[in-house]
């Protein structure tokens, strides 16, 4: 059985169990942060945390569990965490049902807690950032369903707990969870949601797939996740929301019709903080959780929350593209370019082919900067990439700039009440050769012998002192 504390046993070496209690605010996102900086990603576990009525919890936290690319993509069973765009393409796509367990085979439902017992302030939950007003779920994968058709939904959306058992849900307007969310009000209903917090992150990356609406995601979920997902019916909603058997906590109740509160500002993952909106709010019934539950946190706007994601947007573009450029090989969603740069490897395209690959990957919503590159550039090291692009560019010949796509609000650089986006393009590979089979007319590229860098290789490994610079 694949789920959170199975991963965590299985890669011991990249846990750090923090040897002291932090504080719910602020420090344990500042241990981020530093980490960040530093370019080191251990999974992070903390216990005896206070909870949010200042006692200490039994509940664990979790955070930067998917800070590591490298960590994330060998959970997922991928070799060389390189090559996720194919893999994740084929993946949700080759769905495995789910399969439905009783409640006394669920470790989520170990523990009921209905009406005044179900208190959200017995959780460990972080607040991350300056300005933030209060302690947000950043974890919680809520589950909603289509009343038209009865089919779910499921994505991660915040929600900022305001007491024991309000807080607000903020699903992005244009989400599928957002619509359901509307047609729930249109009848003059509330609209029924189960947050679930915790598993393993196979079941993490695969309920972010990008599906058609209405399309539930436990089926793309076990695609990812090699086998069926366990699902369990909630407690308040039944069979019309089921929540994954082995997650570690999961959050009950309806958001009432045309009722909002104030939500944020809240740290985006453009790394800036995102302005005050009104958001739908949330009244919670029921609480369930393993007796011994782990609570999840992600950090917003930190590497940890990035790198998920834009591993399933590398999948969603690999998908788009390669329906016409065929040549491609490879894509890559860099980090440092949170999730607005796209990066494309192909091989020997055929005239015209890479910008017909451009075109298809800045129709993609969030994607705002993409360039396409042989498939001698390194996509996943910036040198290189700045390399193809400094040496292989020509402005007036290989750039595209494209107004009034539609792109992420999120974006700090589109102007207030913007509703489009411009993008660029950049074809940043080699002129094609003047006919087939001959070489294509660029000079080579500097290289040294195979034995000299062997030669260097092994004069290096006998160490080098800590005083050299580093960059």
């Amino acid at each position: 059985m694949r789920d959170l504390r199975a991963f965590l046993a299985e890669h011991p070496g990249a846990v750090w169990q923090l040897p002291e209690p932090l504080s719910l605010r602020h420090e344990l996102t500042a241990l981020q942060h530093e980490l960040d900086r530093r370019r080191l990603y251990p999974v992070l576990v903390a216990r005896g945390l206070e909870d949010l009525e200042g006692r200490r919890s039994a509940v664990a936290v979790v955070t930067n569990l998917t800070a590591s690319r490298e960590l994330t993509a060998r959970a997922l069973g991928i070799p060389d965490h390189r090559q996720t765009a194919s893999w994740f393409a084929s993946r949700t796509r080759a769905t495995i049902e789910p399969v439905v367990v009783s409640r006394a085979e669920a470790p989520v439902q170990q523990v009921v807690l209905r009406g005044h017992e179900a208190s959200l302030l017995q959780l460990p939950v972080l607040t991350q950032h300056e300005l933030e007003p209060g302690p947000y779920l950043t974890a919680a994968h809520a589950t909603t369903y289509d009343p038209d058709t009865g089919v779910d939904n499921t994505a991660i959306q915040r929600c900022w707990v305001k007491g024991a058992r309000a807080m607000t849900y903020f699903p992005y307007p244009s989400s599928h969870n957002a619509r359901n969310l509307r047609k729930f009000w249109s009848r003059g209903e509330a609209c029924p949601v189960a947050f679930w917090i915790g598993h393993h992150p196979a079941v993490l990356l695969g309920t972010q797939a990008k599906l058609r609406y209405p399309e539930s995601h436990w089926g793309a979920a076990g695609g990812v996740l090699g086998e069926p997902l366990r699902m369990v019916p909630s407690v308040l909603h039944g069979e019309k929301i089921m929540v994954p058997a082995d997650a570690e906590i999961v959050i009950e109740g309806f958001a009432p019709p045309n009722v909002y509160s104030a939500d944020g500002p809240f740290g985006e993952y453009t790394g800036y903080l995102g302005a005050q909106v009104q958001a739908p709010t949330f009244e919670v019934g029921c609480i369930t959780r393993r007796s011994d539950a782990i609570y999840h946190d992600y950090g917003s706007g930190l590497t940890d929350m990035l790198v998920p994601d834009n591993m399933v947007m590398e999948g969603k573009l690999f998908e788009l593209v390669r329906a016409v450029a065929p040549s491609l090989v490879n894509v890559h969603v860099p980090t440092e370019g949170r999730r607005f740069h796209a990066y494309l490897q192909l091989r020997n395209p055929a005239r015209g082919e890479a910008r017909d690959a451009l075109m298809a990957a800045l129709a993609y919503r969030r994607v705002k900067t993409v360039v396409v590159v042989d498939e001698d550039v390194d996509l996943f090291s910036q040198d290189s990439m700045l390399w193809a692009i400094a040496t292989r560019v020509q402005w007036s010949r290989d750039a595209i700039i494209v107004d009034g796509l539609s792109g992420s609000t999120l974006d700090p650089s589109l102007p207030e009440g913007a509703s489009t986006a411009s993008k660029l393009g950049l074809d940043a590979t080699l002129p094609p050769a003047p006919r087939p089979g001959a070489p294509r007319a660029v000079p080579p590229v500097a290289t040294v012998p195979a034995a000299a860098s062997e030669r260097a290789r092994e004069l290096l490994s006998r160490g080098i002192p800590d005083a050299w610079p580093t960059a």
